[in-house]
């Protein structure tokens, strides 16, 4: 029954496939006697029951065999990475520890393992782009390319394995996702066929109709595309044979999704797409002969065929950041359609079909400048803690803004790379954060150009200073790159907080000046009565001669004299207890200071206690008495600033009336939830249901529910039975009032 539940019949005869490709893939790079520990190890785990099934229930032991694969096969990483992904589950089933790992397969291995269970963990606690975990889930991937080319692999291996999943909802969230995020990293990394297959399977899972059609269209049309690239080809190939080149050629149907992009892009039907298809002739030729090659071949080709010169791509000359390298023409093939041809050599080709990973190889290095280059900017850009920043370079992975990049000199002749519309403020901060600080404008080309002029490929640019420039709020408005505008806000700020100490000080000196002693408490009130949200921008007012210092003295002054009269009655608190004898309203009953009954109070809103809570009392300025829970958010500091308002307080007798209590609730956002969870409310006795609130999101809803019971036996006892209902995944009493 347990290895039932491990494989099924035919994840089981998937998985002995997968294993063998796996093992025969890798008998190079992965020892016979380590692979076959790894064998071990695994079998132990899943004897043990420790390697069963996610909550969605899929497989792990049929995803981490088939993503080690995939990257084994597609991309061609080392054997750490590989051994790193069949181990993960291992350790963090606990059925190994890291220190048994890095023992047993080195620290690599096991350095790779740990990143991974930390940005899993992040991972699974429903991450959303604004979230601070979302940041730290980047900056993991930041930490080790490897770890992202691990999450992209699993993705598409989920990806495949979702095919037939029962659950839609499920399905349309990881296609989402795979979309939104997992295929532009896979573009930016060079992995053009992974992100394609992942942009499909999106399309399949969110717009089966629209996929199916395309699909349906391509195998139709197939034979006569098949026939028409024949026709196109023989006439190349017979020519390339003659010039004694040695050369592979293949014909290329373009993928479902592009071809969607397509059609949305130029809104037309199927039927009126051309170019269904591309051309790639692919060289066997030395390294120092590669481009030499490819420009003979781009001239023969186009002395054949008219090329259409807007849609020439020359990605030899400078590759991508991504290593990927190849000439792109279009050209007028028979039946006067347009036809794209790709020319390569067989090294650029693997680096295109495999990214990063195999220009490492080529380069013989663990890394290449232009991935560093990447994770240095998107490191920086997210550890500046800028929410809206984080959104930026989200932004900019699905605009797929990453192919678009502008090439500029310096006046020594270094080439730097910049996002499409970057502007001379941009070069100057990617420079150097203090020349973007005292930029002014630029020499471009030798002819004097503002801070806003938009840079083009070819630019010579020269950064004009002066010592008298700062940055200014308007700049974010010019800055084009993420990274720019991340360190504009940042200097933004250190200027701001800079100003902000220079006033507080002349404030302070004052109030020595005058024998006042700030209270902390009061210098907030002083803060809001002058209209300033936060303390910086108060004290910077002060800085800029905006306030006069002696007038926010007085002011202090006034409020100061408000307070003390308004605490005329403030006595030690026993004091003032002995002569309060108000009864309360209702049947309850509060003993305050373990002595008197009847005090006159205010239950405190800002934790709502109610009957049968822990409870203490607070003397508020206005003379009343406001109850607050001991676990109020609020206690601490009502305790360390007002000690001396303290009162103790505790129930006594039997509760005679209602209190309002809030309950949120978060759950699966399915039929019915809401009427069962009311319909317990109902038959509840001595509860009523006073107010209700759900928000839907994400096949999720979340639901705050004001209900009147008499005490916290009573709402504990909801609590539990709600917790019942099907769909449910928390129920928790809240602290405010809705």
């Amino acid at each position: 029954m347990q290895k039932q539940s491990i494989l099924d019949d035919s994840e089981r005869r998937e998985f002995i496939v997968s294993y063998a490709r796996l093992r025969r893939q890798t008998s190079d790079i992965i020892d016979p006697e380590k692979f076959k520990a790894i064998k071990e190890t695994i079998v132990s785990a899943i004897e043990l029951g420790r390697y069963g099934r996610d909550k969605h229930g899929n497989s792990l032991l049929l995803r981490n065999i088939n993503t080690a694969l995939i990257l084994s096969r597609e991309v061609g990483l080392e054997s750490n990475t590989l051994v790193a992904i069949l181990l993960y589950n291992i350790v963090a089933e606990g059925v190994k520890s890291v220190e048994d790992v890095e023992k047993e397969y080195g620290a690599d291995v096991a350095t790779l393992i740990t990143r991974l269970i930390k940005t899993e963990s992040l991972y699974s606690r429903n991450t959303t782009v604004k979230s601070d975990n979302f940041r730290k889930l980047f900056l993991s991937f930041a930490e080790d390319a490897r770890v992202i080319m691990i999450l992209i692999a699993d993705c598409l291996c989920l990806m495949r394995m979702i095919n037939t999943h029962p659950d839609n909802d499920y399905r349309v969230s990881i296609a989402s996702e795979a979309s939104y995020l997992y295929a532009p990293l896979a573009h930016r990394l060079g992995l053009y066929k992974i992100k394609s297959e992942l942009e499909d399977l999106s399309l399949k899972y969110t717009n089966r109709e629209v996929y199916d059609m395309i699909a349906s269209n391509l195998n139709q049309t197939k034979a006569k595309r098949d026939k028409y690239i024949a026709s196109f080809i023989a006439p190349i190939k017979k020519m390339l044979e003659e010039e004694g080149f040695r050369f592979e050629i293949k014909g290329r149907t373009k993928s479902i999704s592009s071809i969607y992009n397509k059609m949305k892009k130029q809104k037309v039907e199927f039927k009126d797409i051309y170019d269904l298809f591309a051309i790639r002739i692919i060289l066997d030729t030395p390294l120092e002969k590669e481009k030499s090659d490819c420009w003979r071949v781009f001239t023969l080709i186009t002395a054949m065929y008219t090329p259409n010169p807007s849609r020439m791509r020359d990605w030899l000359t400078i590759p991508k950041s991504n290593g990927y390298e190849s000439l792109h023409i279009t050209v007028l093939g028979p039946e006067s359609r347009w036809v794209e041809v790709q020319i390569r050599t067989v090294r650029m080709n693997e680096i295109a079909e495999q990214g990063l990973a195999a220009h490492w190889r080529y380069k013989g290095v663990r890394s290449e400048s232009g991935l560093d280059d990447w994770l240095n900017s998107m490191r920086e850009v997210l550890e500046s803690s800028d929410e809206k920043a984080t959104l930026d370079i989200i932004k900019d992975f699905s605009k797929d803004n990453y192919d678009k990049e502008v090439f500029v000199f310096s006046p020594k002749g270094d080439l730097y790379k910049l996002g499409r519309g970057a502007t001379v403020l941009d070069f100057a901060y990617l420079i150097h954060t203090g020349l973007g600080n005292r930029c002014v404008g630029a020499k471009v080309n030798e002819r004097n150009q503002p801070i806003k002029y938009q840079l083009k490929s070819g630019d010579t640019v020269e950064i004009l200073t002066s010592s008298q420039q700062t940055p200014k709020q308007d700049w974010l408005k010019i800055a084009v790159l993420p990274r720019t505008r991340s360190k504009i806000r940042q200097s933004l700020k250190e200027a701001e907080n800079r100003e902000a100490e220079f006033g507080k000080e002349m404030l302070m000196r004052r109030f020595k000046n005058r024998k006042i002693e700030p209270e902390e408490s009061l210098m907030t009130k002083l803060i809001k009565k002058l209209g300033f949200k936060v303390a910086t921008m108060f004290y910077s007012a002060l800085s800029q001669g905006r306030i006069d210092v002696n007038d926010a003295i007085d002011k202090y002054v006034e409020i100061q004299k408000e307070e003390t009269e308004g605490l005329a009655v403030q006595r030690p608190a026993e004091e003032y207890v002995q002569q309060s004898h108000i009864a309360a309203d209702g049947e309850d009953i509060l003993v305050i200071d373990e002595s008197l009954k009847d005090i006159d109070y205010k239950l405190a809103r800002c934790c709502n206690p109610i009957y049968g809570d822990e409870v203490f009392g607070f003397i508020t300025s206005q003379g009343g008495i406001k109850i607050h829970k001991k676990e109020c958010p609020n206690a601490p500091d009502l305790r360390k600033r007002y000690g001396y308002r303290i009162v103790k307080a505790r129930w006594s007798g039997k509760s005679g009336t209602q209190y309002a209590a809030v309950l949120r609730i978060v759950g699966h956002d399915d039929i019915g939830i809401v009427t069962n969870i009311t319909s317990i409310i109902s038959k509840e006795a001595g509860v009523t249901m006073r107010n209700i609130s759900i928000e839907s999101n994400d096949g999720l809803f979340q639901g705050h529910l004001t209900v009147m019971v008499s005490d916290t036996y009573v709402l504990e006892s909801l609590i539990k039975k709600i917790r019942t209902v099907k769909g449910v995944k928390s129920v928790e009493r809240a602290a405010d009032l809705q």
